[in-house]
């Protein structure tokens, strides 16, 4: 039995190579409307690895095939709302329901409002959140958008109405600082940015607990004693630069990897778990760079405005 599985593995990971190209460029737009619903580019990245395995398996029971795109946003439509159900979010001030009135027709509204309010779109509810960001953000039609939300073009109208005027209506947030990090994490989290940026790979290893796993995301999970993870780093630096800063993503610790070293806008992000003052996980995102397109990122220590 384990020499005829084995046997299936080399098909089956062609396979997947092939439909992650297959879906290669839709990715960022999926990842922007999922980082918009839950409100971060890591959560949001983790509904989009949900949506194509959902589709991938999918893919697998279907007679004819879809339509990739329109199919895709419907599955990752459906996949947002259900992590706004499980992890529904508590506001201080939630945004206020307005009275029920006759959908306006559709007069559209100024980009610039909904790319300065980004961070109100997690005090919406979550259907306004949705029709907003595919149609005003995403640019879906009124039709594009129902079939998305798999609901009516009227029901569009009248969420797109409520939400544009409780964007609008909604103060921008002040400047706020960051949240503290424990000692522990902290002292973790700069330990590994000056351990990175010396290259002292040895300082590095020494970081890592004795059953710290790696996280590569989109392309691998394993035990990190498995993975030549410094080693892979020390053979790309021969060639490239890259530097390391801690900082705060969407509310999250992590590293920002700047590539070139000169660069002053994050290639990526690497997020670090921690145990008894070892790093229990590593999530390197090197390889969905798109995230950092859609991050709020302060420096460790910085005023962050979200």
């Amino acid at each position: 039995m384990e020499s005829e599985t084995r046997a299936l593995l080399p098909a089956m990971m062609e396979a997947r190579d092939r439909f992650m190209e297959l879906v290669d460029e839709i990715r960022p737009e999926l990842h922007r409307y999922c980082a918009r619903m839950t409100g971060s580019v890591f959560d949001g990245e983790d509904a989009v690895q949900d949506t194509l395995a959902k589709a991938y398996f999918a893919l697998g029971q279907m007679l004819q095939p879809p339509n990739l795109r329109p199919w895709l946003f419907r599955i990752a439509h459906n996949t947002a709302m259900d992590f706004l159900k499980r992890y529904e979010r508590q506001h201080v001030e939630p945004v206020a329901e307005l009275p029920e009135r006759a959908a306006p027709e559709d007069e559209g509204v100024d980009p610039l409002l909904v790319e300065a309010a980004l961070a109100a779109f997690t005090e919406l509810p979550p259907v306004q959140r949705s029709a907003l960001i595919l149609k005003d953000v995403l640019g879906q039609s009124l039709d594009e958008t129902a079939a998305t939300m798999e609901t009516s073009v009227g029901a569009v109208k009248a969420a797109l109405y409520r939400a544009r005027t409780n964007i609008a209506s909604t103060p921008r947030a002040p400047a706020t600082q960051p949240p503290r990090l424990s000692e522990e994490k902290d002292a973790v989290l700069r330990r590994y940015v000056d351990f990175f940026n010396a290259r002292d790979w040895d300082g590095l290893r020494d970081l890592l607990g004795a059953e710290s796993r790696l996280d590569v995301v989109s392309r691998v999970q394993q035990r990190m004693a498995d993975a030549g993870y410094c080693d892979r780093y020390a053979k790309y630096l021969e060639t490239g630069t890259i530097r390391a800063e801690a900082g705060i993503v969407d509310g999250v610790p992590a590293i920002a990897m700047f590539a070139p070293a000169s660069s002053t806008t994050p290639a990526y992000f690497i997020v670090l778990e921690t145990e008894a003052g070892r790093i229990s996980l590593v999530r390197d995102f090197r390889y969905v760079p798109y995230i950092a397109r859609d991050a709020s990122y302060s420096p460790a220590g910085a005023t962050s405005r979200p």
